[in-house]
């Protein structure tokens, strides 16, 4: 249990480091704008408590809210993914459930379960968090055009971390 929980505190500390002083800093396109710390989330036990899952979420999103000056941005959208989860990881989920010691990871459940649950938490993230950011619905496709790349390239990297990092 202590193993589990300093391992997710250094990936919560590895993932917002990672996204404000190398991913935030690379200029992909004004339309591309990858979030890699939401893989934080995506990686947490399935038997964390709602409470703790939201929790980790406002603290996630509260301390990219910091260094990236936008207050309450990242917060708000984090928390709506914590939100979505479990529904999500009931949609997905396996006829005989999880099982259990395992993590949702490509690992233990397969690339394409992992790539749906994925894309449909990254997705639901983006949307949030873009049409709050511009708080309008006037550039209504430019936004959209945002969410649907943004998304494509942080699930691209959200899955080479699976492959590099996350083996077992």
């Amino acid at each position: 249990m202590i193993n589990i929980l300093l391992r997710n505190i250094a990936r919560f500390i590895l993932l917002v480091l990672l996204q404000v002083l190398i991913i935030d800093n690379i200029q992909f396109s004004e339309y591309v704008n990858p979030f890699i710390y939401v893989l934080f989330i995506l990686l947490l036990p399935f038997e964390t408590p709602g409470w703790l899952l939201l929790l980790s979420a406002f603290l996630l999103g509260f301390s990219v809210d910091l260094f990236e000056h936008t207050p309450g941005l990242h917060s708000s959208a984090a928390i709506f993914m914590a939100f979505l989860r479990p529904v999500v990881l009931k949609l997905l989920s396996p006829r005989e459930d999880y099982e259990p010691n395992t993590f949702p990871r490509v690992y233990y459940y397969g690339f394409v379960w992992f790539l749906k649950y994925a894309f449909i938490l990254v997705l639901m993230h983006h949307l949030f968090l873009f049409y709050l950011e511009v708080f309008s619905f006037s550039n209504f496709f430019m936004t959209l055009l945002k969410v649907v790349l943004s998304t494509f390239f942080s699930l691209v990297l959200i899955m080479i971390s699976q492959y590099l990092i996350y083996k077992k």
